[in-house]
C-alpha cells in the first residue's frame, strides 16, 4: 500500500509540473508498477511486493473508492446549467455521443472477431465499445476548467453541462449492456434484468430523491441553513452503498447505484460542499490510487507488440479523437458559436481519464475485452487526456475568455 500511494502521489506531482492534470500520472505511476515495467524487469521483486492475495484487498478498497467517488460525481451534477447554453448543449453532447458510437459500431465485428473472447455477443460489444469511445471524464474536465479559471465563462458552462448529460447517458447504455451479460450465477435472470432496473430507478427518483429534499428541508431553518451532521453524513453514505448493492444485485454494476445515488443527492450547496470536503481527501488520497494501481497491474503494453497491432491501437485512436472533437465542433457551429470556442469545446469533450478507466475495467471484469484490447483502449484514454492541454494552450483558451469578458465589460459599459 506504501508503494502504491507513494508512486501514485510522485507520479501525480510530476504531471501537475508538466502542465498534465494530476490523474495523467497516477494513472502512468500505475502503469509503471504493473507488469509493463516493473513486473517485466523486476518479476521476482514485483511477485513479492505484489502477491496474488493483495490484489484482492486492492479490488476491495477500489471498489469501495470507485463507489464513492462516482457518487461524489453525481452530487456535483447541476442541470441548472444548460440554461444559459441550451442549445449548445444539448446539441453537442448529442452529437459527441452519437458520432463517436456509429464510428464505433462500424468498426466493432473486426474488432470483436480479432480481440474480444469467443462467447461475447454483438450487441454487449457494440454497446461497450461504443461507451467507451465516447465518454467524457467529468471530474476531469471539471478540474481543467477550475485550473484555468474558466468554469464560469460561457465555454466552461457548456463543457461541463456537455459532460454532465454524457456522464448520465453513457452510464445508462452501460447499465443496458450490463442487462445483456450472462453472469455465471444469475443466467436465468436475465430476463427480468431491465425490470428490476426499472423498478431499481422508480425507488430512487420517486422516492428516494423527494425524499432528500424533504430531509433538507425540515432541517432548514430561516437563521440557520441545514447542516450535514454526523448521524446525516452516515445516513447518507449507508443509502450509497444500499444503492450500489441493489444495483449489484440486480446485475447491473455497482457503480452505477453509487452514481444514481448521488444524482438523488439533495442540491443544497453548504451540504454538497461539506460532503465533498469530507469524503474526497479520503477517496482521492487513500483509495483511488489502488484502483490506479490494479488498472496498471491489467495493463499489458508487451501485448501490443507488432505493427497490425499498433495499427488498430492507430484507427481505435483516430475513432475516439474525430468522432468526439468532430461531434463538437459540428454540433457548436451549427449553434453559433465561433470557431475558436467549437474546437475548445471539442478539445474538453475529448477528456477521458478516470472515468473511461472505470468502463474498461467494468469491461475488462465482465470478460468483454480481452487484455489486448483493455490494452489499446487504456492507452487510447491516456492520449486522448494527454492531448486536452496541449490543444487548449494552441487555442489560447485561456486568453481568449479573458478577451471575451473585457469585451463583455466593455458592452456592458
Amino acid at each position: 500500500m506504501a508503494v502504491v500511494l507513494l508512486t501514485t502521489l510522485l507520479c501525480g506531482a510530476t504531471a501537475r509540473k508538466l502542465g498534465q492534470s494530476r490523474v495523467i500520472g497516477e494513472i502512468i505511476g500505475g502503469i509503471l508498477i504493473g507488469p509493463s515495467l516493473f513486473g517485466r524487469f523486476a518479476p521476482y521483486t514485483a511477485a513479492w511486493m505484489f502477491p496474488p492475495n493483495s490484489l484482492s484487498a486492492f479490488e476491495v478498497l477500489s471498489t469501495v473508492g470507485l463507489i464513492l467517488f462516482l457518487f461524489l460525481i453525481g452530487t456535483q451534477l447541476d442541470f441548472a446549467h444548460v440554461r444559459t447554453q441550451k442549445a449548445t448543449a444539448t446539441l453537442a453532447s448529442s452529437m459527441s455521443i452519437l458520432l463517436p458510437f456509429a464510428l464505433a459500431a462500424l468498426v466493432s465485428h473486426s474488432l470483436r472477431v480479432r480481440f474480444a473472447p469467443n462467447h461475447v455477443g454483438s450487441l454487449p460489444f457494440v454497446l461497450f465499445l461504443g461507451v467507451s469511445l465516447s465518454i467524457t471524464a467529468f471530474p476531469v474536465l471539471a478540474r481543467i476548467l477550475e485550473e484555468r479559471q474558466i468554469q464560469g465563462t460561457p465555454l466552461g458552462t457548456t463543457a461541463l453541462m456537455c459532460a454532465a448529460i454524457d456522464d448520465v447517458c453513457a452510464w445508462t447504455l452501460l447499465a443496458a449492456a450490463l442487462t445483456l451479460v450472462p453472469h455465471a450465477q444469475q443466467a436465468s435472470t436475465l430476463s427480468y434484468r431491465p425490470l428490476w432496473l426499472l423498478a431499481y430507478l422508480f425507488v430512487m427518483l420517486l422516492i428516494v430523491r423527494p425524499l432528500g429534499k424533504l430531509i433538507a428541508r425540515r432541517s432548514e431553518t430561516p437563521n440557520h441553513p441545514p447542516n450535514l451532521s454526523y448521524e446525516v453524513l452516515g445516513f447518507v453514505v449507508v443509502i450509497v452503498l444500499l444503492s450500489a448493492a441493489a444495483t449489484d444485485v440486480i446485475g447491473v454494476h455497482p457503480l452505477f447505484g453509487a452514481f444514481l445515488a448521488g444524482v438523488c443527492f439533495p442540491r443544497v450547496q453548504r451540504w454538497q460542499t461539506a460532503i465533498r470536503s469530507r469524503l474526497d481527501m479520503l477517496v482521492s488520497v487513500l483509495l483511488l490510487p489502488f484502483f490506479f494501481a490494479l488498472t496498471g497491474m491489467r495493463t499489458r503494453l508487451d501485448l501490443l507488440s507488432g505493427p497490425r497491432i499498433w495499427l488498430w491501437t492507430l484507427l481505435i485512436l483516430a475513432i475516439a479523437v474525430i468522432g468526439k472533437v468532430g461531434g463538437a465542433v459540428l454540433a457548436a457551429r451549427f449553434t453559433g458559436q465561433t470557431w475558436t470556442d467549437a474546437w475548445a469545446l471539442g478539445a474538453l469533450l475529448n477528456t477521458r481519464g478516470l472515468v473511461e478507466l472505470i468502463v474498461l475495467n467494468i469491461a475488462y471484469n465482465a470478460h468483454i475485452f480481452s487484455p489486448t484490447l483493455f490494452t489499446m483502449l487504456v492507452v487510447m484514454a491516456l492520449v486522448t487526456t494527454m492531448l486536452t492541454t496541449p490543444l487548449l494552450n494552441l487555442l489560447g483558451v485561456a486568453d481568449y475568455s479573458k478577451r471575451a469578458a473585457s469585451k463583455q465589460v466593455l458592452e456592458v459599459a
